[in-house]
């Protein structure tokens, strides 16, 4: 059975059109990557679990964002290593300089024996959907034109 994960895109209006709120993964080996490499915060869920319930925790996990307003479903996103993320999106603003994310702890460097604390997100920006759909994961990028379709 495939890995699942849901998330929430961030959505706020600005004077010509709407921006994203994007988080660029943590840990060494997304360090120097950038364009290709950032997500909707997002994260794995359990069976049986609710979809919408996992992507406002994770969001929470991945931003220190509580997010209480209604969701809008915005469909099942296959990813190339076989994952599918579940997304959500919903208007709202956050602070990027203040991102407060959860922690994972890795061996580091390999076969060390040293481990390593890093957070699950490094940043997060907003970025007009054009720019979003470059700095996203490949398999995300149908995301974005998804709420492009409902707005």
């Amino acid at each position: 059975m495939a890995k699942r994960a849901a998330g929430i895109l961030l959505w706020r209006r600005r004077a010509t059109e709407a921006e994203v709120l994007l988080v660029h993964p943590g840990g060494p080996f997304w360090a120097k990557k950038d364009d290709g490499a950032w997500s909707i915060p997002k994260g794995l869920y359990a069976s049986g679990e609710n979809a919408e319930a996992a992507a406002r925790r994770e969001f929470r996990e991945e931003t220190g964002m509580t997010v209480d307003a209604a969701l809008m479903p915005l469909g099942e996103f296959p990813q190339s290593g076989g994952k599918i993320v579940t997304a959500f999106a919903t208007e709202g603003d956050f602070d990027a300089a203040n991102l407060v994310s959860n922690a994972f702890v890795l061996e580091w460097p390999p076969r060390s024996g040293s481990l390593q604390e890093f957070p699950e997100a490094d940043r997060a920006a907003w970025f007009a959907p054009a720019i979003a759909e470059q700095k996203l994961v490949p398999g995300q990028r149908a995301i974005v034109r998804a709420l492009l379709d409902r707005l």
